[in-house]
């Protein structure tokens, strides 16, 4: 499957266009595939099975993968497989419709409405760390925003009069995301109230200050993460990327359309989309007990 993976690596570069870090990750999780089938005696995509491909994914989360990381693995061999198909490689696509209760069990966690509500409360102080650090969870859950691309965010970024944010992403790729209205109240107030008084000198371009009028960093955004979840009495092990995972499952719950969803997130490919809809099994499942006349 090598020569495979290298013409490969060139579509995802060239045609897909996606950034370098993104083109590194697909190669290196589709070279530990390439690794697992050649232990079984397997060297050609034709005969990778749908059970191949989960036996694969659990002996990577036996092995401590992170979920998030291991639902990387899966999105690799769902682009992997979907180029092999479509250049006629292979006749049939085992990864495309994987679906099922092995499945589920490794994909990331997200958080409920109540428990994402809890956070957004967690910060209860009228000082300016507290309404800073409730500005930042509202602005991750109201647009899903990756942790580097909302610590990076400067305040011309933020147009809150057309309720929107403006994001550069992974491969420098620009985006519009919408901003609800709760965010845009909390924001407003953060940029009016607060943030002066962290812009010492007024010559700060980031949208989140420290206390020194420094940006800040991830490490720092993902520590507010942290605190917010234990304050709130979350007992996930919560971690910035888990309200981006819950920002997309509950608008695909909400019914949101997928393309929509793909959009907002800055995915390159619906396929790193989809991971969604193998979460949101409890919607599926209350929808097919309401209206099916056998359920």
């Amino acid at each position: 499957m090598y020569p495979y993976l290298e013409q490969f690596q060139g579509y995802v570069a060239l045609e897909k266009g996606l950034a370098e870090n993104s083109v590194a990750a697909y190669v290196h999780d589709i070279r530990v595939f390439i690794e697992f089938m050649q232990a079984r005696q397997c060297d050609s995509p034709e005969r990778v099975t749908r059970d191949d491909v989960l036996d694969f994914l659990e002996a990577a989360r036996a092995a401590g993968l992170a979920t998030s990381s291991v639902a990387r693995r899966l999105l690799a061999l769902k682009v992997f497989f979907r180029y092999l198909q479509h250049e006629r490689i292979i006749a049939r696509n085992v990864v495309e419709v994987m679906d099922g209760p092995r499945l589920w069990k490794m994909l990331p966690e997200f958080l409920s409405v109540a428990e994402v509500s809890a956070m957004l409360a967690a910060f209860k102080g009228r000082d300016k760390l507290s309404r800073r650090n409730t500005a930042i969870l509202e602005l991750f859950y109201a647009t899903g925003l990756r942790v580097s691309e909302l610590a990076g965010l400067r305040v011309d970024g933020l147009r809150l009069d057309e309720g929107i944010v403006r994001v550069i992403g992974k491969g420098n790729k620009e985006r519009i995301v919408p901003v609800g209205r709760p965010a845009q109240k909390t924001l407003r107030a953060y940029l009016d109230e607060v943030r002066p008084l962290l812009d010492h000198d007024g010559r700060a371009v980031q949208l989140f200050l420290s206390v020194t009028g420094r940006a800040l960093t991830r490490a720092r955004v993902w520590a507010v993460v942290k605190e917010a979840a234990l304050r709130a009495g979350v007992a996930k092990n919560v971690y910035p990327h888990m309200l981006r995972h819950s920002f997309a499952s509950h608008l695909l719950a909400g019914g949101a359309d997928l393309r929509v969803i793909q959009e907002m997130l800055g995915h390159a490919d619906i396929a790193t989309t989809q991971i969604y809809t193998h979460i949101d099994q409890g919607r599926l499942l209350a929808v097919h007990k309401r209206f099916h006349p056998r359920a």
